[in-house]
């Protein structure tokens, strides 16, 4: 067993995947819960489809893609929260909105100037290969800071989720905090399209947060046992993916859903027992 896992990270890809996709589901799965508890987890969906068109504008130009993403995607779940918060607009209508036109726009800037290759396939769908060291190293830099930035307002986060109300009335800037999570939403979202794609990204939010729930009563327990659970449906996705040659993204989302039913069985049970 040991000698297959280090023939597996002999692969410089594999390592670099390995490192980068633990952070980068930590991540997600961390903000995913309290996104989940406020009924906004579908953000990660419309703002990896933005991501999708920001890269087709940055490939188009002939820039580094992070470049011009990162800061698109920031603007866009800011627009987003804006929008959720004024209430004139539904916020699953404008994640919709703000999805479909990305998409749409990116996919028409590929076809008029590189076509439908290799390299928009992998941000599409993602791609193990599609990661150098440079991303690598962007990619924990950024999870760190996220990691940070979460754990030290998890005090003021675990209050903005549950109750917005409550918190403004004790004098929090409820509207930092929002777009805090929006701006560590965002790079998740920019960091995890390279690996596992615009269609699926969003599912590093929504799965963990969901399953977690099945067993999980308290934030704190929610908050660590969904941290777990991406790290370990990650790693078993890039098993399989290796194993039996399969997309990681797809191997990941797959696993994760395996997962989600083994806890929904067991939640039931203990439930019963109850």
């Amino acid at each position: 067993m040991i000698q297959f896992f280090q023939e597996m990270l002999s692969f410089p890809f594999m390592t670099r995947a390995l490192i980068a996709g633990t952070l980068i589901s930590l991540c997600a799965a961390l903000l995913g819960v309290s996104l989940v508890l406020k009924r906004f987890s579908m953000i990660g969906d419309g703002l990896s489809h933005v991501s999708f068109g920001a890269l087709s504008v940055a490939v188009a130009m002939g820039v580094a893609p992070l470049t011009i993403s990162i800061p698109v995607v920031i603007v866009a779940a800011f627009f987003l929260l804006r929008i959720a918060e004024n209430g004139k607009l539904k916020s699953d209508a404008a994640i919709a909105l703000v999805s479909s036109s990305s998409l749409a726009i990116g996919i028409i800037i590929t076809s008029l100037t590189t076509g439908m290759n290799t390299d928009v396939s992998s941000y599409m769908f993602g791609s193990i290969l599609a990661m150098d060291t440079q991303d690598v190293i962007l990619s924990v830099v950024l999870s760190v800071i996220v990691l940070f930035l979460f754990f030290f307002c998890y005090h003021k986060i675990f209050a903005v989720t549950f109750d917005e109300s409550f918190a403004r009335a004790t004098g929090m800037k409820v509207g930092t905090y929002n777009i805090l999570i929006a701006l560590l939403t965002a790079i998740a979202i920019v960091l995890g399209m390279r690996m596992m794609g615009a269609m699926l990204i969003s599912s590093l939010i929504i799965f963990p947060a969901l399953t977690a729930m099945r067993v999980c009563t308290s934030f704190k327990s929610l908050t660590w046992c969904a941290g777990i659970l991406a790290v370990v449906n990650f790693l078993l996705g890039l098993l399989a993916s290796y194993l039996y040659n399969l997309p990681v993204g797809a191997a990941v989302v797959c696993v994760s859903l395996a997962v989600f039913l083994l806890f929904l069985l067991i939640g039931r049970l203990l439930h019963r027992s109850r």
